[in-house]
């Protein structure tokens, strides 16, 4: 259900950046409103808590977001409110920012390594995601994880490229206990 609400909300707000040709200002707005929102997780619980008035709810949301943000952006936050969706904002929010980000062509890309990686590897592994994928601009993210012993691991979506020694090495041994068990 929280899928279906965070689409469907996520969806509305879209269309009416397109309908008002806002794209880039609500892409950075609300890319701004969900850092300030993670930033400040009492925001939500006073937003969530079930004995503060709907009103009142309203109320805040003008008084912190009026005048600062889009009247367009304070408007969809006060329906979400309005219609007892806040619990989803954080959803919401992020269908909105990776739909736009599909419609510019933005592939997001997370990438573990056995090391750091220098900058010309960076910018390497990053030209090649851009030559074998569809997208024409890239936002990367990089972690090192040491059990990997050497390799890539990449993660776009929910496509996934292991070329990690750790998974190599894995796949050998289920190979050679296949081999032990059929002689």
């Amino acid at each position: 259900m929280a899928k279906l609400v965070s689409k469907t909300y996520g969806e509305a707000l879209f269309e009416l950046a397109v309908e008002e040709s806002k794209l880039d200002a609500f892409y950075e707005e609300v890319s701004a409103i969900r850092l300030i929102l993670e930033q400040n997780p009492e925001f939500s619980k006073l937003m969530n808590h079930p004995k503060i008035d709907k009103d009142e709810k309203l109320a805040v949301v003008e008084n912190v977001f009026g005048g600062r943000i889009d009247k367009e952006l304070v408007g969809f936050l006060r329906l979400i409110v309005a219609k007892d969706r806040y619990d989803e904002i954080a959803d919401i929010l992020a269908y909105f920012l990776d739909r736009v980000k599909t419609e510019k062509g933005i592939g997001v890309a997370f990438v573990k390594s056995a090391g750091p990686l220098t900058d010309a590897q960076k910018k390497a592994v990053e030209e090649r995601l851009l030559e074998t994928t569809q997208f024409t601009q890239m936002e990367m993210t990089y972690e090192v994880d040491p059990s990997l012993i050497g390799g890539l691991v990449i993660r776009i979506g929910d496509r996934v490229v292991d070329s990690s020694i750790q998974t190599k090495l894995n796949e050998l041994k289920k190979q050679l206990m296949k081999i032990q068990l059929s002689s």
